[in-house]
């Protein structure tokens, strides 16, 4: 074999190893690039492979049909199907299709950061964004507790969109969340597909606004399709069997938060680390407040919003009162700290940490969650209670 032969040879083993390792959504991305180019020919022969190496992918199928009309006439639409075809079956895929390309054609910059994230914990190696505006979930590791983005995937949400407020309204709720199990396929039926992780829905914020409702998980789809529509769910987070396959090994139950938003904003990291010291100090403030005893000094971090369980700010200031006083030295110390910014709340984040407290007549250990709000220019607690 000649020297070109052989240099052919290896350009061909090159893509035929990228092509195995790109995703369907990849290869998809590669069949609508090649009609933006006119290469229609080409299109076919790539929406074929992908139909023959994944046959459930419908969203492909109409593709395929597209170009296959497009030999006859121009196309109007796309999913330009005969009228006998249910029209919400097409409105369906349209939408994925439409998701899935922004998804493409909008990615992240690099040297942007999402704004919800302000810090990880040290045990935290991961973190899950939802953006529902487009169906989208971001994985970002945990670099020295900064948020940096490895992987994303389409996903479903709700059928009625985000928000969700009562049993049954068939919306994705908007928060703070932290994957609390892991249900493989083994314990479920079909419908779930590959397996499924639930998530902490409703979490503390919600119990107080009066939102209930359960059962809000991350799971696959029915073996017979390979993805749903954009808004198909019962308000769980849906992904390709695939996808949710990938997105589990970097779960870790109890510790990996999942954060759903109506649309991530993306800032300069300079801006995100300002919003972190400026949480940081707030929070540290709190800690040498009450540890100083200075009681006046401590309920100050406090809102007059504030609540816990059925506590609210008088009843929490009067027992406070009592309880320090009572006290000749107070220790405490803070670790394992992460900061994520409440969706819709610009001035609005959860704080998690473990607490170490000890004094003259108590000593424990605790992970405790507080509600930090912005109240003017200070940072004022509105919730405190174990996490």
């Amino acid at each position: 074999m000649t020297r070109l032969a052989l240099f052919f040879a290896a350009i061909a083993c090159a893509l035929s190893a990228l092509a195995a390792t790109a995703t369907p959504e990849d290869r998809l991305s590669s069949v609508f690039q090649a009609i933006e180019a006119n290469r229609r020919d080409e299109a076919l022969k790539r929406v074929d492979a992908l139909i023959r190496d994944h046959p459930n992918f419908r969203l492909a199928h109409l593709v395929r049909g597209d170009l296959l009309l497009a030999r006859a006439r121009p196309l109007e639409t796309f999913g330009n199907v005969t009228k006998n075809v249910p029209p919400e079956k097409i409105d369906g895929l349209r939408a994925e299709a439409l998701a899935r390309l922004r998804a493409q054609r909008q990615r992240p910059s690099e040297d942007r950061l999402p704004r919800l994230v302000l810090q990880m914990s040290a045990e935290q190696k991961h973190a899950f964004l939802v953006d529902s505006r487009r169906s989208r979930l971001y994985v970002f590791a945990n670099d020295a507790g900064r948020p940096r983005l490895v992987a994303d995937y389409y996903v479903t949400l709700g059928k009625n969109g985000v928000e969700k407020t009562r049993e049954g309204d068939q919306k994705t709720p908007l928060g703070v969340y932290y994957v609390t199990g892991n249900l493989p396929r083994a314990k479920l039926t079909d419908f779930y597909g590959s397996g499924a992780f639930p998530i902490s829905y409703p979490n503390e914020w919600d119990r107080r606004l009066g939102r209930n409702g359960h059962g809000i998980w991350l799971h696959g789809v029915p073996s017979d399709v390979y993805s749903r529509p954009p808004r198909a769910s019962d308000g769980c987070i849906v992904l390709a069997n695939s996808d949710l396959d990938s997105v589990a090994r970097y779960v870790q139950v109890g510790q990996t938060p999942v954060i759903i938003a109506d649309e991530i904003e993306w800032a300069d990291p300079a801006a995100v680390e300002a919003d972190r010291r400026s949480l940081a100090a707030a929070l540290e403030q709190w800690r040498a407040d009450w540890q100083s005893r200075d009681t006046a000094k401590y309920l100050e971090h406090y809102s007059a919003q504030f609540r816990s369980g059925n506590q609210n700010f008088a009843a929490w200031a009067a027992h406070k009162r009592k309880v320090n006083a009572a006290k000749s030295w107070i220790k405490v110390g803070l670790a394992r700290v992460a900061m994520f910014r409440y969706p819709r709340g610009r001035d609005f984040v959860v704080v998690t940490f473990d607490q170490d407290y000890r004094s003259d007549g108590l000593s424990n250990v605790m992970r405790k969650r507080q509600y930090w709000l912005k109240e003017g220019a200070r940072w004022k607690i509105v919730y405190e209670g174990a996490g």
